[in-house]
């Protein structure tokens, strides 16, 4: 995965900053790195078409502190301007960051010294902050915050690993040796680091999270989350039904059920078949839908379900229906990121 030439360096951290046109921010982002003392070996800012001085801005950096090296990627796009940073970076710790976003001074050293301690954690970020840069952030993103600011222990993130992304992406640091045996980031039609962490849980890697806020994640309105279709929920069930339907597959139930006979339930069902896993079951509380059919499945109330033979999935984009539904589930037997697991 790397060159003969490059020499990996024991407990030192790679940061990777892939940037195009950010020119207004990227000094902020490379202060805060630098800041880190011996924890950043290197920072590679790999510039990927940028029309701005961005580009110039990190060349003087990199006149002033060696540990900034400037990587062309020439437009290719964000997936591959991650993967050059993979394959080029020397340290045993590869970490993340965004040329938008601001790290905490000790943000590096806190995850470096985890990950020392925790051999057995192969990726690890930390809590963050989003911000708007003049106002206040939506709603939405602030439950998404506080949803995945809650994720600390491995088992947290591995059982809520099909709700959403369970990590901010520039907040992470991963060992080298996960990426030697998972490889890089895949071109996709949904989003390639929820692809990696659900790739990397797929081959028994243990994810966490540092109990502190160590990033200021910044959201403007041209940004990638919300103008690329990649991003939206259709992306995100690509990339979630092969790796849950594999899931599926390997718990070996009898009956495979979907809470959730709504728009979210049938889309994420008709996304599940095409991986081989066919919802044979629908649940639902509203009255009008029970007794009904779905995709040639019935639908039913929670009293049909079978804790002996069925495996749940729950599909209900209701706000608030994860802790209405799981306390349900467990009643009647289910364990959650075994038998019953919520993928909205």
């Amino acid at each position: 995965m790397y060159t003969k030439r490059q020499r990996v360096n024991s407990s030192s951290i790679s940061v990777i900053l892939p940037f195009r046109d950010a020119a207004a921010t990227i000094d902020a982002a490379l202060s805060g790195l630098l800041a880190q003392a011996d924890a950043a070996r290197e920072v590679l800012a790999i510039d990927d078409g940028s029309t701005d001085s961005g580009a110039l801005r990190v060349l003087t950096w990199a006149q002033r502190d060696p540990r900034v090296r400037l990587l062309a990627n020439h437009g290719r796009g964000l997936v591959c301007a991650l993967n050059l940073g993979l394959t080029t970076a020397t340290g045993s710790l590869l970490a993340r960051m965004d040329a938008d976003d601001i790290c905490h001074p000790e943000r590096l050293t806190r995850q470096r010294e985890y990950l020392l301690a925790h051999a057995e954690v192969d990726l690890l970020g930390c809590q963050v902050r989003a911000f708007v840069e003049g106002g206040a952030i939506g709603e939405g993103l602030a439950r998404y915050v506080s949803w995945q600011n809650a994720l600390l222990t491995p088992s947290d993130h591995a059982r809520a690993r099909f709700v959403e992304s369970p990590l901010c992406h520039p907040s992470i640091v991963l060992r080298r040796t996960l990426y030697e045996r998972i490889g890089g980031y895949r071109e996709l039609a949904g989003p390639e680091d929820y692809e990696l962490f659900l790739r990397a849980l797929a081959h028994g890697a243990q994810l966490a999270k540092l109990p502190e806020v160590l990033l200021s994640w910044r959201h403007h309105a041209d940004q990638a989350t919300f103008i690329d279709a990649r991003y939206g929920a259709a992306g995100f069930r690509s990339v979630k039904a092969p790796y849950l339907a594999r899931v599926i597959a390997d718990a070996r139930r009898a009956r495979l059920v979907v809470w959730g006979a709504g728009a979210t339930g049938k889309r994420l069902a008709r996304e599940l078949r095409l991986h081989g896993a066919r919802c044979e079951l629908f649940i639902d509380i509203d009255p009008r839908k029970i007794g009904q059919q779905a995709q040639g499945a019935l639908v039913r109330s929670v009293e049909a379900l079978d804790a002996t033979r069925d495996l749940v999935v729950v599909a209900v984009a209701t706000r608030g229906a994860r802790e209405v539904i799981g306390p349900q589930l467990s009643a009647r037997g289910f364990v959650d990121g075994e038998t019953a697991w919520f993928a909205s």
